[in-house]
Formats: C-alpha cells, structure tokens, sequence
C-alpha cells in the first residue's frame, strides 16, 4: 500500500482473535473506532495455544520487516488451558511451560522497535454447563473449567506486572457482570458475546488511554487521515461554507472514551 502511513494494531492469537470482526465482536469494535485513524490488523488463528504461536512468530513479526506495529494486542491461554489429553495429543501447555511461552512471545514483540507496544489479554471464564453438555465433536474430548482458566489468567497477569507490560485481566472483569455465563458468553460456552466485548474493549481503551506511551495511541489523541475541511463536503446552511464530517462519530451506539 501507499499513502499517508498509519500506526498498525495487531491482534494476535487463537480463535479469540480470529472470531473478533464477528458478531460485534471487539475487534470490529477497534476497527470502526480507530478508522482513519489507524490500521487493526487481524492474525487470529482457531485452535492455537502459546506452543503453536512460537513455532511461527518469526513468519507473524518479522524483525527485518520494513513497517513494524506500534501495539500488539495479544491472547493466548484458554486453549492451553485444556485439561490433557490421555493420548498426548491436543492443545494443553502445562502452567510452567505457558508462562514461558508467553514470556517468550512478549519479549519477540517488544524487540521488533523501540516504538513496538504490547498489551496482553488473560483467558476468560467459560460456561462450564455448557462445555459439559457439548455434543460438539470437536469439544466431546475436552476438559476446560474455570479453576483452569484462573489459574492460566493469574499467571498471565502476574507475568505482565513482572515484565511490566499492560494487561487486561479479562477473568475477572467477566466474572464481575451478573449473569456473566450467559450475557458475556456465547452459546459455545467459550467465546465473547458482544456484551463481553464491550467489556474488553472498555478495558482496552483505558489501558492505552492510560499507559504512558510516546507518542500515544489513544484513538482521541491519532490525527484523523486527510481530516482537513474541503469545498466537496455538504454545503453548511449559511450557504458560504461546508460541513466537514470527519470526525462524525454519530453512527456508533456507545460513546466510547
């Protein structure tokens, strides 16, 4: 592409990530929020845990890339999460070789430039009734409870405050909603509803509102592209001017900060 250069977000992860631009899901909600503003670029992959995502992180973030993000967004821990397969087979990553992992994956990102920001995501909870009624053949064989899934969070949050990288604590943001199983949770028992990703990308905002960031990269602080006035804009009443639209945030249901 040409043109005026973008800051570029990347949203990094499993199916957590890859299901973000469906069903209002958050990462639509980024995308329409930072229009014009700056590029939110999806690298979501379904089924994958912390080991899958090392194995290919040099081919996702090349250090040698021309044009580097200036923030990742990144989610890892529910599938790692599973309990373990009896075969050997599956998605489970023990809690030690997680936090590494994760750690692992931080420190390649933040590498990629001294201007390369990274926030990352702790698993929510799941409908563990749901999960247990599953007729899916693909969850029939799988073990996922929440006493797993605060754990795999714990570790990741604690993890961030050790390295000191921003985190969104997403188990128990959830877990404060009432009747968070249903209203926050799809019907898969797994993934976010759009009521749950409004709660994420709240949570979003305030930590990149917040974080001490040069430049920064709140969605109110970015230069909107090509934002100057034009005769081609609707001609205002007084007949003499025009209406430059912008900026017009009027289509959004939620006024975000």
């Amino acid at each position: 592409m040409t043109g005026p250069e973008r800051p570029v977000i990347v949203l990094f992860g499993s199916s957590f990530v890859q299901y973000s631009f469906s069903n209002g899901g958050w990462g639509a909600i980024l995308a329409d929020v930072y229009a014009r503003k700056a590029d939110i670029v999806m690298r979501g992959y379904q089924g994958w845990n912390s080991r899958r995502a090392l194995e290919v992180i040099d081919k996702i973030f090349p250090k040698d890339a021309k044009v580097q993000p200036s923030l990742v967004i990144v989610y890892f821990g529910g599938n790692d999460s599973i309990w373990k397969h009896s075969s050997g087979l599956g998605p489970h990553v023990p809690l030690d070789e997680y936090i590494e992992n994760m750690r692992k994956i931080a420190l390649h990102i933040e590498s990629l430039s001294n201007e390369t920001r990274l926030i990352m995501i702790s698993c929510p909870p799941v409908n563990e009734e749901v999960l247990r009624k599953s007729k899916s053949g693909a969850l029939a064989n799988m073990v996922r409870t929440n006493e797993t899934c605060k754990r795999y969070s714990d570790a990741c949050i604690k993890l961030c405050q050790e390295l000191k990288i921003e985190a969104v604590d997403l188990f128990h943001i959830i877990e404060k909603k009432d009747d968070w199983a249903t209203t926050c949770i799809m019907p898969d028992g797994i993934h976010l509803t759009e009521e749950g990703s409004k709660l994420l990308v709240t949570e979003i905002f305030q930590v990149i509102k917040n974080a001490k960031w040069e430049p920064s990269l709140y969605w109110k602080s970015l230069p909107t592209e090509f934002g100057e006035d034009s005769d081609y804009y609707l001609v205002a009443p007084d007949g003499k001017s025009t209406i430059n639209p912008s900026d017009w945030t009027y289509h959004r249901k939620i006024r975000w900060d």
